[in-house]
């Protein structure tokens, strides 16, 4: 197997230059003549900004790239020159290009510099390939050859599982209908990975009273989210409590200046349900528009909507805290408090009102604390765009910090500055010994993407060299077809233990954010994938299933 390199030509607002100028990998089959496109023709290396003492970024882009074979280490080069954020000559490096090594393609090391004359050499030796991709508008780069190894692992990693097939457990013993209600199918993925599906099984024809073996069909479980389930409505949050389903969003229909409820006994009853108004920006005096990402969090058996507003102005925005009153109902906006602002453990500000902002604050459980990350943008003296920030949380008062603030993450990568410096909107995801953050980056239009950080037990949350970045974003407007700006998510997993992620996108570059719902699928390595879509998660022939149960 080979493996070819490229850029994109830029296309304005919906392609920009920080994208296009970025390391996009294809891979070329020799026997068939066939490439297979990967990352659904996005970047997987981008350009990483420079940072100015006042803590302001630089933002840069990567182009003209070479891929090198491997030494006897298995370890690839991949060169390069770097430009600044318009693609042009970068002041920082001149006359100097980066040389980055990788074992896989898809984790890079920190670059060195090498001098151009270096880069010529290498460029140069470098083979072209005879044939090119079908994709318009490329720059291309050159092929190289690289183990089956390497090939199947990008497959695996930078291609969207698609089911393949379905396995069902036979001659199983069972004694009631609860039994046969038990037995679930394993879905088989491309990528070799699986997933549990609930099945409906029909035992019309079982005698529970008489021993024998009963041949029985099933249809899984499957349920249906139409794109869009909410239209303008963004940042949404599912929640199950109780044995029901609520749904919250931002309001975009009324310039973000209310909070509406929905409740329901299934998620996809939430499409159809009422909307009950939880709170107005005419509710209290100081809790005004913008009303953002309003998310639900159960801490000590208690249950707060964490969410950010303000008393007038945008540069007043800050996180604040409702509380639910005990044997409250959701539904009912007299049972919850009104909002309290969100500030350090000595009950001051996080940051001054007027020249800072906070929002999209969340929170979660890890090994015995509570932790709140949050994004935060510095706008006076200089804007300084928007970074994620972590702190414990004091799960008595969970609109107090515990400890001090410390930046988990800043925009520098260049799909995380693509029109603008934003990290924001960041949720947790705990499965197994791996705690996963997500987060929404760049501005929200229709380059609004989703990126991941992951930290594993065992290592301390407040420092953030603990933290895994993936280098390129986990969910785009490249991902599924007409969902534009996809971002800001949030999980929920239903009564049969299945995670799903709920998100906004745009069902056109100029239609409004409106919420979906999507099964979150699961890789090779265990990190979530957001993209599999219902379709690919289950093929049509898949969905009805047999087998044989024995009544003994």
């Amino acid at each position: 197997m080979k493996l070819f390199c490229y850029t994109r030509t830029a296309i304005k607002e919906l392609y920009d230059i920080r994208l296009a100028n970025s390391l996009h990998l294809a891979l070329f089959d020799e026997n068939s003549g066939n490439y297979t496109i990967l990352n659904h023709n996005s970047g997987v290396l981008y350009g990483k900004a420079t940072e100015n003492a006042d803590g302001s970024l630089n933002p840069k882009c990567l182009k003209d790239f070479v891929l090198l074979e491997s030494d006897a280490t298995g370890v690839h080069k991949v060169a390069c020159i770097r430009c600044d954020d318009e693609g042009k000559e970068d002041s920082e490096s001149k006359e100097k290009a980066l040389l980055y090594s990788t074992k896989d393609f898809l984790e890079y090391s920190e670059p060195k510099f090498i001098s151009m004359d270096e880069y010529c050499e290498l460029k140069k030796n470098s083979e072209a390939p005879e044939t090119l991709p079908e994709i318009k508008e490329i720059f291309p780069g050159n092929i190289i050859s690289i183990s089956d190894s390497v090939a199947d692992r990008l497959q695996k990693k930078l291609l969207p599982p698609v089911n393949i097939g379905i396995k069902v457990e036979n001659n199983v013993p069972v004694s009631c209908d609860e039994d046969v209600r038990k037995l679930t199918a394993t879905a088989l993925y491309s990528d070799g990975t699986t997933d549990t599906k609930k099945v409906r099984w029909d035992t019309t024809n079982v005698d529970f009273s008489t021993p024998g073996t009963y041949e029985i069909f099933g249809k899984v479980m499957q349920p249906h989210f139409e794109f869009p389930m909410a239209i303008n409505r963004a940042d949404p949050c599912v929640a199950r409590m109780n044995g029901k389903y609520y749904f919250i969003a931002t309001n975009d229909a009324d310039n973000n200046h209310s909070l509406y409820i929905r409740q329901a006994d299934t998620m996809e009853a939430l499409k159809d349900a009422e909307e009950v108004l939880l709170l107005d920006s005419k509710t209290y005096e100081g809790i005004g528009g913008l009303l953002w990402a309003p998310e639900f969090h159960e801490i000590n058996g208690k249950l707060y909507i964490f969410h950010a507003c303000t008393p007038g102005e945008f540069f007043w925005e800050e996180s604040h805290v409702m509380e639910l009153k005990a044997g409250g109902d959701p539904m009912n906006r007299s049972d919850w408090s009104k909002p309290k602002r969100v500030v350090r453990a000595d009950g001051t500000n996080i940051c001054e009102a007027g020249k800072e902002i906070t929002l999209d604050m969340t929170e979660f459980e890890w090994e015995g604390d509570i932790y709140a990350v949050w994004s935060q943008r510095q706008f006076l003296p200089k804007d300084l765009g928007a970074w994620l920030y972590i702190a414990k949380l004091n799960p008595d008062e969970p609109w107090k910090l515990a400890s001090e603030p410390v930046v988990l993450s800043k925009p520098e990568l260049g799909w995380a500055n693509n029109h603008t410096f934003v990290d924001e909107g960041p949720f947790a995801l705990i499965r197994g010994n791996k705690l996963f953050l997500t987060f929404s980056s760049a501005a929200v239009d229709v380059s609004y993407v989703v990126g991941l950080l992951q930290i594993e037990k065992g290592k301390d949350p407040m420092n953030p060299k603990n933290w895994k970045k993936t280098g390129y974003p986990i969910l785009t407007a490249r991902c599924v077809e007409n969902e534009w700006g996809t971002g800001h998510n949030a999980y929920v997993t239903d009564e049969f233990g299945t995670i799903w992620n709920t998100y906004h996108a745009r069902p056109g570059v100029d239609a409004p954010r409106s919420s979906g719902i999507r099964r979150v699928h699961f890789d090779i390595d265990g990190e979530p994938v957001l993209d599999l879509t219902e379709e690919k998660d289950l093929l049509p022939e898949n969905k009805i299933v047999k087998t044989q149960v024995v009544i003994k």
